[in-house]
């Protein structure tokens, strides 16, 4: 190790001392892990004096994804590979795994010195060895030079914070689990104030910090974060701070294209202006400082329980690979109808609108509002009871697909009173048809023209931002034509007695989520 990292020892000693007090005095000696976990040495000047470990599935061909891991403090590589499930995940999507390992002799805790600028800085230190590392895996097993993706877990994600920042040309995504932005400390001070309360600066500063750690001009690795609300560790405040910090960079705003929740737990996702996802964001409320899993042979089940790897029935590690996008086309020779693939499809403006009639249909016409409101539902100031046709085109679909989840996302526009209370309990309620309800543009007797499938899902109450429905039925699933057009009408399950209406964005505010094998 350089001579110039031995005068912050001590302070890196101290610092880690104290975060072991607070959160990782208690965890047990890591056991010894299973055959397939291998040191590597002699990968370059290593100035961060780190260990190398690797995980590389039987087979595998080159060409294929790596993902770096990095532990938290007290952990180790071998307590931290398949107990977050990352080595499962390899042998499923077919990816190889580097996972860096600290030593006691930099730091009294094997924390990452994340909060050290001689080791976060580009070319130097701990993060230099980092990529020393990426570059013999590619010697070694021929991994893609360009599907790289790094995620950690409390000063490993605040690691993979620093990494993103310092070397974001050699990431394609991140992911920070119970860490902190990118540059949020420089001195042990400022460590302590950003583990908690956290440190609240505007996204413009945050992003500054990154932009600031290269001569990188873009494109700009995506990042999934992951905090625990209850978290005393390390403040849940530092959730936001990373979704303002990459938002920003990513020259999008802090305002959600989705607001839903998966395995019950709170979810953002950002979009930049492509309509690209660019950062996500989970909330597992509840849940302290660690990482989640949720062990058991399922298709989204992955890892096991250990301290700090919390069994919270929900995996991060497969949703992050999710959001990295290594679930889809990753085995070679997968079998007929084996491989699940999720796609994102646009609604078709041109073909969508609203229709007004009376509660019984009667006089029916279309809306001409929907250029400047939106499109209409519930009951207008008019008296008049407003029904939304919304197009996709599931034409991409294969056609044996078998589709095994759909949701619907829509984002507010604005609205006048309460629908959902109108009367108690009523609930905007999702029709399905596989084509068109009339001749696929809108007209007056999309009003009552028949569904494939009705009352396929419901859209929860919302006055502000994007929301999901729930996941459609079976008979919904099989009204997805993958041939064609689907529409999807939504009404009020109760007409309103009195005004009370929402007008839903157009467009590219209208998404249909679909997952198929």
């Amino acid at each position: 190790m350089p001579a110039a990292r031995g005068g912050v020892r001590v302070w890196a000693a101290l610092l880690t001392v104290l975060v072991a007090a607070a959160a990782f005095l208690s965890v047990p000696a890591a056991p010894a892990r299973a055959a397939g976990l291998q040191e590597v040495t002699g990968f370059g000047s290593n100035p961060g004096n780190l260990q190398m470990f690797r995980y590389v599935p039987d087979g595998l061909p080159a060409g294929r994804p790596l993902v770096v891991a990095m532990h938290g403090c007290t952990q180790n590589a071998a307590a931290y590979d398949d107990e977050t499930g990352w080595t499962e995940l390899a042998d499923r999507l077919r990816f190889a795994l580097l996972l860096p390992q600290q030593r006691s002799a930099n730091n009294a805790n094997s924390c990452f010195n994340w909060f050290e600028a001689g080791d976060t800085a580009r070319g130097s230190g701990e993060a230099l060895s980092v990529v020393q590392m990426m570059d013999r895996m590619r010697t070694d097993t021929g991994v893609a030079a360009d599907r790289s993706f790094v995620t950690g877990l409390s000063a490993g994600g605040a690691m993979t914070s620093a990494m993103m920042a310092a070397y974001p040309d050699r990431f394609d995504g991140g992911a920070v689990v119970a860490g902190m932005p990118a540059r949020c400390a420089t001195s042990l001070t400022q460590a302590f104030g950003c583990m908690s309360p956290g440190s609240d600066r505007t996204p413009a500063q945050w992003g500054a910090l990154v932009r600031g750690a290269s001569s990188h001009g873009g494109p700009w690795p995506v990042l999934s974060v992951w905090h625990g609300s209850t978290d005393t560790t390390v403040a849940p405040l530092n959730r936001r701070e990373l979704v303002e910090q990459w938002t920003d960079v990513h020259g999008t705003d802090t305002t959600p294209e989705t607001a839903d929740t998966v395995g019950g737990y709170p979810h953002q996702v950002f979009e930049d202006a492509a309509g690209r996802p660019v950062v996500e964001s989970f909330e597992i409320t509840g849940m302290g400082h660690g990482q989640p899993v949720d062990p058991g042979t399922g298709g989204g089940q992955c890892g096991r329980a250990a301290a700090y790897v919390l069994d919270v029935n929900i995996c991060a590690a497969h949703h992050i690979a999710k959001f990295w996008g290594l679930d889809a086309g990753t085995d070679p020779d997968p079998e007929p109808g084996t491989r699940t693939v999720t796609v994102t499809v646009a609604n078709d403006d041109a073909r969508d609108g609203y229709v007004k009639a009376g509660a019984d249909g009667s006089g029916a016409a279309t809306g001409t509002l929907e250029s400047v409101y939106g499109l209409g539902v519930g009951r207008g100031a008019d008296g008049r009871h407003n029904r939304t046709v919304l197009s996709f085109d599931t034409s991409s679909l294969p056609d044996d697909a078998v589709v095994e989840s759909v949701r619907l996302s829509l984002t507010h526009a604005s609205g006048s009173g309460d629908p959902w209370g109108s009367p108690a309990g009523n609930s905007l309620t999702v029709d399905a048809r596989s084509g068109c309800f009339g001749v696929c543009a809108i007209e007056p007797a999309d009003w009552s023209a028949p569904a494939t499938a009705s009352a396929v899902a419901t859209v929860p109450r919302f006055s502000s931002g994007t929301v999901s429905s729930t996941e459609f039925s079976g008979a919904g699933l099989e009204a997805v034509d993958r041939a064609g057009t689907t529409q999807l009408k939504l009404r009020f399950a109760q007409a309103p007695g009195s005004t009370a209406y929402v007008f839903v964005g157009r467009g590219s505010a209208a998404k249909l989520t679909v997952t198929f094998h």
